[in-house]
């Protein structure tokens, strides 16, 4: 009897099995975790009674005075730091590994690794060394300035509400810089041989050549990179409470809605913890993030032409 050429594939019990354990794990610390938080922005504790209240935590966030304010401070910031990721970081990392990929470039591998190290180190030793460095007290920086005859120039960036942010977001790419860099680089080397001895045949050599053939080819991948800037610039937290503390200094300049979760939720000094507050806030936090992955997956990835090699 011959067999139906419609019938669905048979059901692959060994891919599940193989599949079982990481699904289990990643509910246990992901989706459990994840809904536990959503519903607890769904209570408030009163006369240390739970009772639900929906969406007015939400509405106490976005509308209170008190609560507002700290949001959208911490929302703006958060914005600004992604900001200097993206017009900073990923196109010095675009442009590192163009030079890198280049097969005339002599020590390559060792300018790969040191320009990657700094991407495995702690984000409590880069914080703690960044502030000793630019120290005005006994950093580094100043004399280093000197110099090169731009003492002048230096600022305790740190403790100034206009520049700490920015420099606290320019650290943060010195560290992570090797990431884009190195996605990048794996991209440019996966075009085939082919195609650039085609274009070399056409005369489009150098710069050129990379931005008529390459970049269009490397997209997707730039794409992905954005995105993961993205949803890592705004889970941000190490960086600021190792540098600025929990208190975001200064006059908060530097808070972001890490730290203002992390004060809310656990409480610090004279603010009492309010789980319920901190969770809504860390709600808050998951769909920004959503809608960012949603914006990116189906309004540009569906875009972006993709090439088969």
């Amino acid at each position: 009897m011959a067999r139906n050429s419609t019938s669905k594939p048979p059901f692959r019990w060994h891919i599940a099995v193989f599949l079982a354990p990481a699904v289990l794990v990643y509910t246990a610390i992901m989706i459990l975790p994840l809904f536990g938080t959503m519903q607890l922005s769904l209570f408030r504790v009163e006369n240390q009674q739970s009772f639900f209240v929906g969406l007015d935590n939400f509405r106490t966030l976005l509308g209170d005075e008190r609560w507002s304010t700290s949001f959208w401070n911490a929302l703006g910031n958060n914005m600004w730091f992604f900001v200097i990721h993206m017009v900073v970081q990923n196109p010095i990392g675009i442009l590192l590994a163009a030079l890198l990929s280049h097969p005339k470039l002599r020590f390559a591998a060792f300018y790969r690794s040191a320009i990657f190290i700094p991407t495995i180190l702690s984000f409590v030793i880069v914080g703690f060394v960044w502030k000793l460095i630019l120290s005005p007290l006994w950093g580094v920086a100043p004399n280093m300035l000197d110099l090169v005859g731009l003492k002048s120039l230096f600022a305790p960036w740190l403790g100034q509400k206009e520049y700490a942010l920015t420099t606290l977001g320019l650290i943060s790419v010195w560290q992570f810089i090797g990431i884009p860099m190195m996605l990048i680089y794996a991209a440019l080397l996966s075009i085939p041989d082919e195609i650039i001895e085609a274009a070399e045949c056409d005369g489009i050599t150098g710069a050129s050549q990379f931005w008529k053939i390459k970049l269009p080819l490397i997209l997707p991948s730039i794409g992905i990179i954005s995105i993961l800037t993205f949803v890592g610039n705004f889970n941000a937290f190490d960086l600021i409470y190792s540098a600025q503390g929990a208190l975001a200094g200064p006059n908060y300049s530097t808070d972001i809605l890490g730290t203002f979760m992390f004060r809310t939720f656990f409480g610090f000094q004279l603010q009492v913890g309010d789980k319920n507050m901190g969770a809504t806030i860390a709600s808050l936090m998951f769909f920004i993030i959503l809608i960012g992955v949603c914006v990116y997956l189906f309004g540009i990835q569906r875009r972006l032409r993709r090439y088969q090699f």
